[in-house]
């Protein structure tokens, strides 16, 4: 790893073929790293050669992701990371990155809620979904073989409403019922919200 050989002072990488402007993604990871970055526009000349374009820096602002319109970004904008935005912006919580592969849903190895709950300070709900509370973490199984791969966070008991961020998808807010509640493996709570 590239921290193992010294300090980091910068981020830089490619935009093929688009502008050199930062993404949501690309945004948030400058926050979580706290250094600059430096974006590079490539393309290719008339000729048909790779060529750098435009350079555009930016640095660690405060920028915060929206909770929902994101496009899916695995590992930074997926839905653990909706989860550990609404806990810091919503109760003040900074929960753990777990590292989590894109396909660990399927690898038969890794399980990431799962193996990784109680560490955040999350426990699973005995009454599960008959006693859902705002900020309960709905596990979820979409097109998994193995175990729960999708979570969203009860946010209101009057419409029932969750919020979410599934694979491909941009992150929504959605009524909880019908095919949610069907695919519903496990409703964890953290410990500090036990009434």
């Amino acid at each position: 790893m590239a921290v193992d050989r010294g300090e980091i002072l910068a981020v830089v990488h490619s935009h093929p073929d688009r502008p050199p402007l930062p993404s949501p993604a690309d945004l948030d990871a400058c926050e979580e790293g706290g250094i600059p970055w430096h974006i590079v526009h490539v393309g290719k000349d008339d000729a048909g050669a790779v060529v750098a374009g435009e350079i555009h820096t930016f640095a660690p602002s405060g920028y915060e992701a929206p909770l929902l319109g994101l496009p899916f970004v695995h590992g930074v904008h997926d839905c653990y990371a909706l989860i550990r935005r609404w806990y810091k912006r919503e109760r003040g919580i900074v929960l753990p990155d777990f590292e989590r592969r894109d396909g660990w849903w399927d690898d038969g190895v890794q399980n990431l809620y799962l193996d990784n709950y109680a560490k955040a300070g999350f426990e699973v709900v005995p009454d599960g979904v008959a006693d859902l509370q705002v900020g309960d973490v709905i596990l979820m199984q979409i097109r998994s073989k193995n175990h729960p791969n999708h979570a969203g966070i009860y946010i209101d008991g009057g419409w029932q409403w969750m919020i979410h961020h599934e694979y491909g998808q941009l992150s929504c807010k959605v009524v909880y019922g019908g095919h949610w509640l069907q695919v519903t493996r496990a409703v964890l709570r953290y410990r500090s919200q036990r009434s």
